[in-house]
């Protein structure tokens, strides 16, 4: 059982994956949903500082590098268009929310990683940026969790 929360904690760390694909990953296992939650939501959040004050250094670093520069140069528009999309939105005094929604309707393209890395565009702040994208992630889970449960297959969804 230690192997499977081990397996879902990492799992919840990877880019585009996240906790979007770890809950399913304890649901089909019949891993105890709170806990399970609680594991992938630690391990969806733990990059977050290292996203939020490096990724934005590293991708600027990279860009124009032979091999690597096409794929870091779409991080960065992807950022900046993300960052650009939730302050059209929102508007400054707005933004804790957007982002937390951002992040929490698990849909591709959003999650920790990227509503991070679109609040360091943004320079939000890393306390805010971590509590919103907390709560957006919380809130994947739930989603996600339902889901997986098959609870809106009694609507027809």
């Amino acid at each position: 059982m230690l192997k499977k929360y081990l397996f879902i904690f990492f799992l919840s760390m990877v880019p585009i994956i996240e906790l979007r694909g770890a809950i399913p990953f304890a649901v089909n296992w019949e891993l105890n949903y709170w806990t399970s939650l609680t594991v992938c939501a630690i391990g969806n959040m733990l990059p977050v500082p290292f996203i939020y004050f490096f990724a934005r250094k590293i991708l600027h670093w990279g860009a124009d590098k032979k091999y690597i520069g096409k794929f870091f140069r779409f991080c960065i528009e992807k950022g900046e268009r993300g960052g650009q999309k939730l302050m059209k939105r929102a508007g400054r005094g707005g933004l804790f929310v957007a982002l937390m929604l951002f992040v929490g309707i698990p849909v591709p393209g959003t999650g920790a990683w990227t509503g991070t890395l679109a609040a360091s565009f943004l320079n939000m702040g890393i306390r805010s940026t971590a509590a919103s994208v907390s709560l957006g992630v919380i809130i994947a889970g739930i989603i996600m969790g339902v889901a997986s449960t098959g609870v809106f297959s009694i609507f027809g969804i």
